[in-house]
């Protein structure tokens, strides 16, 4: 998604814009494709996984998807890899692998 920086100038003026340019709104990071900055890459073991979905609330850039209260395989175009996920799973449903997937 391109954005129109004449629009953008046109309605913001210098004193609105946010110190240190910091986006404050939530729920930004899907506007952003960031999965080529991973290094390590999470492996989501199925059958480990109980579903308690404490791996999705977590994850900073939204890569884990929940439908109808289950959990899903990780979105690659948004996980950067961090291994915050691998972390609280209690059942060690996700694994960390060095590299791309």
């Amino acid at each position: 998604m391109a954005i129109d920086v004449t629009k953008i100038t046109e309605t913001i003026s210098w004193q609105e814009i946010t110190e240190g340019c910091k986006i404050e709104a939530a729920g930004n990071s899907r506007l952003f494709n960031t999965g080529d900055w991973r290094v390590n890459t999470p492996v989501f073991i199925e059958e480990k996984c109980e579903q308690c979905l404490l791996c999705a609330p977590v994850c900073p850039d939204s890569s884990i998807p929940v439908d109808n209260y289950q959990r899903g395989d990780f979105d690659f175009m948004h996980c950067k890899g961090c291994g915050i996920c691998a972390k609280v799973c209690p059942f060690g449903a996700i694994a960390m692998k060095m590299g791309e997937r």
